[in-house]
């Protein structure tokens, strides 16, 4: 896995909105550009920080290999400087708990940042002009993951988190045994989240319980039991077994550090240290007003706080 950083104050809207990002693959006089070139280089999985306006507001996962794609219409009244004919590579963006400002954080960021082709200056934090794509270290993804309220209490242990378990090709395999090609596609994508589990999910819980975010570009599709638990495609597919959690919430619940009762209330599990608490900004449970669950989703809840959550 690689770690990306990506300027794109002109571009940000568009792009966060879009769920991609977006280069020319040469300068306008045909020369190559290293921030270019690492749109090629980029690969499913790997998470990119946002900086836009003197701040990291997002953070996103690649979710396949950049395209040839001509520049997105949207970007008509932004720029025409560049060449029609660029990379396209998509995107899927999670809003941050806390915004980051570098400027800020620099002390800490400077022994951090690339010798070469850095998005910020090491001297003030000040992103760096010409440059985009820009590949960074662990390190430096993970201090801003954790300024931004995305780490929890294990060093490095990023909450934000693109599969909860690793993908295991004989488990896939073994779940759909049987299925119809289109069946096990419904399935492999529920893994992720993804495909007819979001659309089910999304249609029975369109905001975050937790936060009230209701943003899609901004929520995961959770399993409350989870996929690899699951014994049926049914089950994997239900979406009354699926939340729409913002990133944060839904790294807890899966961790077990947060449930959900069948009056619609959450809780917080004990062994969640206060630190975190605090630094995700939690709200208290009887602060929040949600309905109470169905009757379906309530057995899977019960499910989760039998199994999954931290007593």
């Amino acid at each position: 896995m690689r770690y990306w950083w990506v300027n794109h104050k002109q571009t940000f809207t568009q792009e966060s909105s879009g769920g991609y990002l977006w280069s020319p693959k040469t300068k306008s006089n045909g020369a190559r550009n290293k921030f270019y070139d690492n749109m090629a280089e980029a690969s499913a999985n790997d998470p990119v920080i946002s900086f836009a306006d003197g701040r990291v507001r997002l953070v996103g996962r690649v979710e396949g290999p950049a395209q040839t794609s001509p520049q997105p219409k949207e970007f008509a009244k932004t720029s025409n400087q560049w060449n029609e004919i660029g990379w396209m590579l998509p995107v899927s963006w999670y809003a941050v708990k806390i915004e980051v400002k570098p400027v800020d954080e620099i002390t800490s960021i400077r022994p951090l940042l690339p010798p070469t082709h850095s998005p910020i200056r090491p001297t003030n934090g000040h992103g760096n002009q010409g440059a985009y794509l820009a590949e960074i270290n662990k390190e430096l993804f993970d201090i801003i993951c954790g300024f931004s309220g995305f780490i929890l209490d294990n060093p490095g242990d990023v909450v934000f988190s693109f599969n909860e378990y690793p993908i295991d090709q004989a488990e896939i395999e073994q779940a759909v045994l049987g299925l119809s090609d289109t069946e096990r596609d419904q399935v492999i994508q529920s893994r992720r989240g993804h495909g007819k589990f979001r659309d089910r999910t999304l249609s029975i819980e369109p905001f975050c319980r937790v936060t009230g975010l209701a943003n899609p570009n901004f929520l995961i599709a959770s399993h409350i039991k989870p996929w690899r638990q699951c014994e049926t495609a049914e089950e994997r597919l239900d979406g009354n077994n699926g939340l729409m959690l913002a990133a944060h919430v839904d790294r807890l619940f899966d961790r077990g550090y947060l449930t959900f009762l069948a009056d619609g209330t959450f809780i917080l599990s004990p062994q969640l240290p206060n630190s975190v608490v605090e630094a995700l900004r939690l709200p208290e449970s009887d602060t929040v007003t949600c309905q109470a669950f169905s009757a379906s989703q309530a057995t899977y809840l019960d499910w989760h706080r039998q199994h999954v959550f931290r007593t």
